[in-house]
């Protein structure tokens, strides 16, 4: 088994000092963050852009996985790029086929991964079609918008079938603590997004400790 890659959700860090909350995360063990971008459209909030991410790209080293839960992400790719994206994931609920297809072929000139997501309610068929063309798939286990949400124990199923047909890396994001994580990774899940499990523990290693547990 690959080792679980574990993303703390920066949605759930304190933003009065972020860069301290980054750098928690970092020597706690993290091997990515995760970083939700959301423009108040696709979903009902608004949390932040390219600035904030180009800061967050000079406060570590770690991966930055920008989640584009946003209307129209291809008007956006560049901006994130240049602010030091390493892996962006759009979601199948906003752009079609044929644009993730050149999405791809952007990103894999720059040496960026592309992601593709879905939401809950989205059936796996939506996105069958562009398998080939992603790098990884983003497999969402709460309702897009807010961090601190219970998970959705339909996703478990979703992962199932996802890797019977698909051999990228999977990753899930929603609602993860240890007591899910096993479950996750058992299904087929490599990346395990959490937020407020990581951000809200006493101790952040612990938390990640955790999590990876689950792949014993």
């Amino acid at each position: 088994m690959n080792k679980i890659k574990v993303a703390p959700s920066i949605l759930s860090a304190d933003f009065s000092c972020l860069d301290r909350e980054i750098k928690k995360v970092e020597a706690a063990g993290a091997d990515m963050l995760h970083i939700d971008i959301m423009d108040g459209h696709f979903v009902p909030n608004i949390t932040i852009g390219p600035a904030v991410v180009k800061c967050i790209r000079r406060a570590t080293r770690l991966l930055l996985d920008v989640h584009l839960m946003i209307e129209a992400p291809q008007k956006f790719i560049d901006a994130f790029v240049d602010a030091g994206s390493d892996m962006i994931t759009v979601h199948i609920e906003t752009i079609g086929e044929a644009k993730i297809r050149e999405l791809k072929a952007k990103l894999k000139a720059k040496g960026v991964k592309l992601g593709v997501s879905l939401n809950p309610a989205t059936p796996l068929d939506k996105i069958k079609g562009v398998l080939d063309a992603a790098d990884f798939v983003l497999i969402m286990s709460v309702e897009p918008g807010f961090s601190g949400q219970k998970f959705i124990p339909g996703a478990i199923t979703k992962i199932k079938e996802l890797r019977s047909i698909y051999q990228g890396e999977i990753a899930v994001d929603g609602g993860i603590n240890d007591l899910v994580a096993g479950e996750l990774i058992r299904a087929g899940a490599d990346i395990l997004a959490a937020g407020s499990y990581i951000f809200g523990a006493k101790d952040a290693k612990d938390a990640i400790e955790r999590i990876r547990d689950g792949a014993k």
